[in-house]
């Protein structure tokens, strides 16, 4: 990471440091928020940078970086969601700022910056479960979402073909866990009301072998989806047909190198790789 990345993430040109554990975090998480954040089973703490000490803290309030630590029982969730996330800005999706930083213990924890924080203050946003008013976030289509971000959206067209292009990579990367709340609209004002960037993206199929292909329906279907079905999807959100796949076209060799340059563990990623290579291939793809 260059000095350039050190400015924009943390208006700094040294690395922050951590002064707590991963096995602190659960206590420190609960004492913010009296109960503990959890997404599946990943605890996430709220962080803001100390500029005194060049530390990042627990804030409950004012906080800048959501901070996401090594979890027991899937290993290695961090590296993957960096890997994940890096492939998603190599590919021309919009992304917050976003890396790995060891804590005290020297464990790998995946921190990325707030992009719903303004130097005025909070920025309003809304997930999609919030917006459809679901209390269900698995339970859901993303016909749905696409149908309600043209009535919202201050620029429909283009947000509807950001919302099937991130369908798309959620799909290739073997992210089945993809549900309402990992979408979500921000309100800057009456004129500037926008698909935010794209979030929280693992391929949750390399700990979950037999996880669905997505958390919410296309085309009625969660699994065995193919391109026919993400064929119609674009119909329905009126996607030309020569920008669909565009981003994704001949890619392959562009994730494998950040795959393999990647801190996931050796063995899972070649895992990683098929899973790709499978995806693509039901997409009718060139590689």
């Amino acid at each position: 990471m260059n000095e350039k990345f050190l400015k924009e993430m943390f208006n700094s040109s040294k690395w922050p440091v951590i002064d707590f554990n991963l096995g602190d975090i659960s206590q420190k998480a609960q004492k913010l928020a009296g109960k503990l954040s959890i997404s599946g089973v990943q605890p996430k703490l709220s962080v803001k940078l100390d500029k005194k000490q060049n530390m990042l803290i627990p804030a409950a309030e004012g906080g800048e970086y959501i901070l996401k630590p090594q979890t027991s029982t899937f290993p290695n969730i961090p590296e993957n969601e960096q890997c994940c996330m890096t492939i998603a800005e190599e590919l021309g999706i919009d992304i917050p700022l976003h890396c790995l930083i060891p804590l005290k213990d020297q464990s790998l924890a995946y921190v990325v910056k707030r992009f719903d924080r303004e130097k005025n203050g909070k920025i309003h946003q809304e997930d999609f479960a919030q917006i459809l008013e679901e209390t269900d976030k698995y339970r859901g289509s993303v016909e749905q979402i696409g149908r309600k971000l043209k009535e919202i959206s201050s620029a429909p067209g283009y947000d509807t073909q950001l919302l099937f292009e991130r369908v798309v990579l959620n799909f290739i990367l073997g992210n089945g866990d993809a549900h309402l709340k990992n979408y979500s609209i921000s309100y800057r004002d009456r004129d500037n009301i926008r698909l935010t960037p794209a979030y929280d993206i693992v391929c949750s199929k390399l700990v979950l072998p037999n996880e669905e292909d997505s958390a919410i329906t296309i085309d009625g279907e969660k699994n065995k989806l193919r391109q026919e079905d993400f064929d119609k999807l674009a119909e329905y959100l009126n996607i030309p047909v020569k920008i669909r796949y565009e981003k994704f076209e001949k890619k392959f060799d562009v994730m494998r190198k950040i795959i393999e340059a990647s801190r996931i563990d050796r063995g899972k990623q070649q895992k990683f790789l098929e899973i790709i290579q499978e995806r693509i291939s039901r997409l009718n793809l060139p590689e």
